[in-house]
């Protein structure tokens, strides 16, 4: 486990590391809340244009894949695991960039950012009908988002990996359930 740890660390630093400056208000503005706010419009709208009278059934299906991502990522991953985020290591302090202001709560494992969009993503791929071009946009802004965590200091690539690995095996769960239920329900 110490020699897993080590390889994150050295990974990390590496791709934290080649960060610029000229390039930090991008990938502030991309970890931020803003992309999430289109995200979720998008969403709604597909939700509304594919599924219409029955909107509801993607829509329950992302807010609870997002939720549950949330609060597993947190609850059974970090508050379980607690790894420190590499900001809060003081071996690391000397060596990392830290692009944000605040480095977020002390433990990191697994990123909830990575477990949210990844969730996000694999339930809309999911419930729109495994539309490869959607699959192909917000599987993109989930990877995006992750290693935005990693640029901007506050995940090791460890923490991001296994969040979006969390996040898709929960929306596949969530969305199996919610897609099912109303076809047993509405079909006795």
């Amino acid at each position: 486990m110490e020699k897993l740890q080590k390889v994150d660390s050295e990974f990390f630093l590496f791709l934290n590391g080649k960060g610029t400056e000229s390039l930090d208000r991008l990938w502030l503005f991309l970890t931020g809340n803003t992309p999430w706010y289109f995200v979720f419009g998008v969403l709604a709208l597909l939700s509304i244009w594919f599924y219409k009278k029955r909107f509801w059934l993607p829509i329950i299906a992302l807010a609870l894949s997002y939720g549950l991502a949330d609060l597993v990522s947190v609850r059974l991953f970090k508050n379980v695991f607690e790894r420190l985020r590499p900001c809060h290591q003081p071996e690391l302090m000397e060596q990392l960039r830290l692009v944000v202001e605040n480095c977020g709560g002390q433990f990191g494992f697994v990123s909830s950012h990575a477990a949210n969009s990844f969730a996000l993503a694999m339930a809309a791929f999911l419930v729109f009908s495994k539309n490869k071009w959607l699959a192909l946009g917000l599987f993109s802004w989930a990877a995006v988002t992750s290693y935005s965590r990693v640029y901007v200091g506050v995940h090791y690539p460890g923490d991001v990996i296994f969040g979006a690995l969390l996040g898709v095996f929960i929306a596949w769960a969530v969305s199996k359930a919610v897609l099912f239920l109303p076809k047993m329900l509405w079909s006795t």
